[in-house]
């Protein structure tokens, strides 16, 4: 059986094979490209992308998914973080389903166009890659028929990749910067071995995030004039991800949007617009630099890869950080550089090439424990950075007597940092049985944690009184504890999607063409409001307008209590919105203060939402702020609004804020979002 390598890209994937002498890159899925798309290389790029259209049958992937679908689903590599669902076909989906569904359409592709079979591959993963990511790609790749020989990381597949070109020893810096993550590490090669001394990274800083900027630049020059469709939303996305793309070998680029509107961007100034960007991303260089306590005229080699870091304004700025000239892209090829290491490595496992690869774990891997005061902290059993396989024992003791089980948290993270930061991950929850109740000191236990060179984890628990264990397994649920979908049931269902319908569009914008009272091409005047206006249309397929500065607050201590607003609990909303009303358009609306009234960790999550327009904000100045305009956008639309605010000041001149059906309520219990008509509170009227 060939050797084979892919590299599961955010933004596109690609296979390689030994084949006994050197490695070659699959061409397959090319022939969807469309002329426009045609850059040097693309044709060996397959889109991770799954999709639906209404004039082709069945599911779509690659290229076809991603020119052609009317309905998509991208980026599901990134999903994997945090495994929510997506929809397609009108049919929801589990995103290890998509992301299983793109290594079946791989494979299948490898079969059809390069009479050649995947049965088995080195699949690779970010370097900072949680737990959860690793294990749900591994169960994507089995679930479409693909064995997993290990898994590996991007940086090291690339140095293996060019120490194999080049033949070279030393230390290698690999800048890993794709469509949906930013890695530093710092590699030593001696003879043949690859051992990983460092790495560290930003999760959500990409391709992505720069074409968010990218398209804030355009709609600050040319304001949408009107409501964008689904389809157009998609052709303006895709607008600006070959406008970035021309960026980097062009000085100027002209961007059209569905108002036919043309803006012209230029190189320089776009650099200037993603510097904070490119800031950012140079973090975690210093942090990898000084983690190894190495100096960077001590680095033989800066490899960079990953379609962002083919930026001009990146290359300069990574070279003039570090003060050396960068590998030519002849010797590193950006885009397949991963997938060749991948080969490669999986051609030293069959014993074909002389090569021994070594990897740290990025995070810290422990549990939580409580002191007498119920103050939790985190309890790491294998420090970061250690060299996998890694095995480890510490004991812990129950906090009361007479327990018949107990719960073992398993962590992923920063010891350092408080439990709650967003940087600790709570992989899942294991029970520990005790075979009888005992007292604290009969059930003090020892739990042993095995790292796998793979990445993934099994847990042992084992009575220090009796030697009997009492918990043992790998740890197969991660995220929220449920458990895991069928995946390769769920995979079949998604295969055998039939076309998607063609939606029937329904006005919601008043600027929009109607068809009733029209004679003879002429339109009859619309009576002037009176009172209430209705909602467009059936109140249960209503777009959603969300008071998203309210919703973020939701049970949270106010602001004098020293609270915070919580904008995962706001994304949660959302989330839990559109997969209970996948039919409606919606809107979410926050304060212009809500960027500076959440947690510094968060702040850079708005301001994304903001830039690729998920999320509005008022313009600075504004009257009434973000309640103003959630009232403006629900009366314009015809809307649903989805608050807890009364909106006292605004009632007397929309009194069809209080008629049924025109405002949703929101209650968060344990991380359930519950939604429920309301009719908010009259105003007091003062005299």
């Amino acid at each position: 059986m060939t050797a084979a390598g892919i590299d599961f890209g955010t933004t596109n994937s690609v296979a390689a094979q030994w084949n006994g002498e050197y490695v070659e890159i699959l061409e397959i899925g090319g022939q969807g490209l469309d002329a426009s798309w045609g850059r040097r290389g693309f044709e060996l790029l397959y889109p991770s992308v799954v999709g639906t259209s209404s004039l082709r049958p069945g599911t779509l992937f690659g290229w076809e998914a991603k020119l052609r679908s009317e309905q998509a689903v991208e980026a599901c590599k990134r999903m994997l973080r945090e495994e929510p669902f997506v929809m397609l076909g009108g049919e929801r989906f589990a995103a290890t389903t998509a992301a299983a569904g793109v290594f079946h359409a791989i494979a299948g592709a490898a079969e059809e166009e390069a009479a050649t079979e995947i049965r088995e591959a080195v699949i690779t993963v970010p370097a900072n890659a949680t737990g959860a990511a690793r294990f749900r790609t591994r169960e994507a790749a089995r679930a479409a028929g693909i064995t997993v020989r290990t898994l590996l990381n991007e940086p090291t597949a690339a140095a293996i990749a060019y120490a194999h070109e080049i033949e070279a020893d030393g230390e290698f810096l690999v800048f890993d910067w794709g469509g949906g993550t930013m890695d530093a590490t710092l590699l030593l090669h001696d003879d043949g071995f690859f051992d990983e001394k460092a790495s560290r990274g930003v999760n959500r800083l990409g391709g992505l995030e720069i074409d968010a900027r990218l398209r804030r630049m355009i709609l600050d020059r040319a304001p949408r004039r009107g409501r964008w469709s689904d389809s157009e939303n998609r052709a303006f996305a895709l607008e600006i991800e070959r406008a970035k793309i021309l960026l980097s070998h062009q000085e100027s680029v002209s961007v059209r949007t569905p108002d036919d509107a043309h803006v012209e961007i230029g190189q320089d100034e776009f650099s200037e617009a993603i510097q904070d960007l490119i800031n950012r991303a140079l973090d975690p260089v210093e942090e990898c630099l000084e983690q190894a306590r190495i100096d960077p005229q001590d680095i033989t080699a800066v490899l960079m890869i990953g379609g962002s870091s083919q930026i001009p304004a990146v290359r300069a700025a990574v070279s003039e950080a570090l003060d050396c000239e960068l590998v030519d892209t002849a010797l590193c090829d950006p885009m397949t550089a991963v997938a060749e290491g991948a080969a490669i490595s999986a051609a030293a496992m069959d014993g074909e090439l002389k090569s021994i690869i070594r990897v740290v774990n990025t995070h810290a891997l422990g549990t939580v424990t409580k002191d007498r005061d119920g103050r939790r902290s985190f309890s790491a059993l294998i420090d970061r950075n250690q060299r996998l396989p890694q095995q480890r024992v510490k004991s812990y003791q129950p906090t009361k007597d007479h327990l018949a089980q107990l719960t073992v948290e398993v962590w992923e993270g920063d010891p350092d940092r408080e439990v709650d930061h967003p940087d600790n991950v709570k992989l899942t929850d294991l029970v520990l049985k005790y075979p009888e109740r005992c007292k604290i000191e009969d059930g003090v236990f020892d739990l042993e944690y095995t790292y796998s060179k793979e990445g993934l984890l099994t847990a042992r628990a084992t009575l220090q009184k009796t030697g009997e264990v009492v918990l043992d397994g790998e740890v197969k649920v991660f995220g929220d504890g449920s458990v895991q979908p069928e995946v390769k049931k769920e995979l079949d269902r998604l295969l055998a999607l039939a076309p998607a319908a063609r939606p029937v569009v329904v006005p919601t914008h008043p600027q929009q063409a109607r068809t009733d009272g029209q004679r003879h091409g002429v339109a009859k005047p619309a009576p002037p409001r009176t009172g209430s206006r209705p909602a467009a249309g059936n109140a249960d397929t209503a777009p959603l307008v969300i008071d998203g500065s309210n919703l973020a607050w939701n049970g949270l201590p106010s602001r004098a209590a020293g609270g915070k607003p919580s904008f995962a609990a706001l994304e949660a909303a959302v989330r839990s919105l559109r997969f209970k009303h996948p039919e409606r358009d919606i809107h979410v609306v926050v304060d212009a203060t809500l960027r500076h009234d959440i947690s510094a960790q968060e702040r850079h999550r708005v301001e994304a939402a903001i830039d690729n327009g998920t999320v509005v904000q008022p313009p600075a100045g504004t009257e009434g702020r973000g309640d103003a305009l959630v009232i403006s956008i629900a009366d314009e639309v015809g809307g649903v609004i989805v608050s807890n605010d009364n909106f006292a000041p605004f009632q007397r001149a929309n009194p069809w804020l209080r008629d049924a059906g025109r405002v949703i309520g929101a209650t968060q219990s344990q991380g359930i979002w519950v939604f429920n008509r309301r009719v908010p509170n009259a105003a007091v009227q003062r005299r």
